[in-house]
């Protein structure tokens, strides 16, 4: 094959590559073809799985760490702080089934928005919320749900979960997956501790 010709196979591969779609690309990060992955910080990561779980086309759900500046951290490293990572939980979905606006619209209903300190009884740095995204398509719509909320004149406080640039994602320890399916009751017990249905309840009456 000649060196031109060589060239010309090269440039064109690197143009397909360029036009790929974003959520494709994304499939091969998530090791099955077809699927995309959305990364949502909410506070304590076991309260953010069940309400993804039970929806229709999520095909699993991870709890980790993401956004920091420290790699593969520890759950005990994030948690004293000055990682800059916070809890997030890793959504693989089909987005034949179910889109990223629809994953959006039960994030906000799950999180309490005007909390920049943390979440419900959880404080600090690591359990702040987040939106992170991929791509423009997903800030786009990431920002419009955002604003519409906003506009909505359901709160008389700013919103104050950022959006951010998708970050390296860490899986947690193995004991903090499907935490809410393996130890039921310490999980309930935490949550009414914790106050976060309490408060749920106060910012979305028809969350449902």
């Amino acid at each position: 094959m000649s060196r031109r010709l060589l060239t010309a196979l090269l440039t064109a591969l690197s143009i397909w590559l360029m036009l790929l779609p974003a959520n494709t690309a994304r499939a091969t990060d998530d090791g099955q073809e077809g699927l995309s992955s959305a990364i949502f910080a909410g506070g304590c990561f076991w309260c953010m799985e069940p309400p993804y779980d039970a929806l229709e086309g999520v095909v699993s759900t991870t709890s980790g760490f993401t956004g920091g500046h420290v790699s593969a951290p520890s759950y005990q490293q994030v948690v004293r702080g000055g990682t800059g990572h916070v809890e997030a939980v890793k959504v693989v979905y089909d987005p034949s089934v179910v889109d990223f606006a629809t994953l959006l619209d039960v994030y906000w209903r799950n999180v309490d928005p005007l909390d920049a300190g943390g979440q419900f009884c959880d404080r600090g740095e690591p359990y702040t919320t987040a939106i992170f995204v991929a791509d423009a398509r997903e800030r786009q719509l990431a920002e419009a749900s955002k604003q519409a909320l906003e506009q909505s004149g359901r709160f008389d406080q700013p919103i104050v979960t950022p959006i951010r640039e998708r970050a390296e994602f860490y899986p947690a320890e193995a004991y903090h997956q499907d935490y809410y399916r393996k130890n039921p009751v310490r999980y309930r017990f935490y949550r009414f501790n914790c106050g976060r249905d309490r408060r749920l309840d106060e910012l979305w009456g028809d969350r449902g």
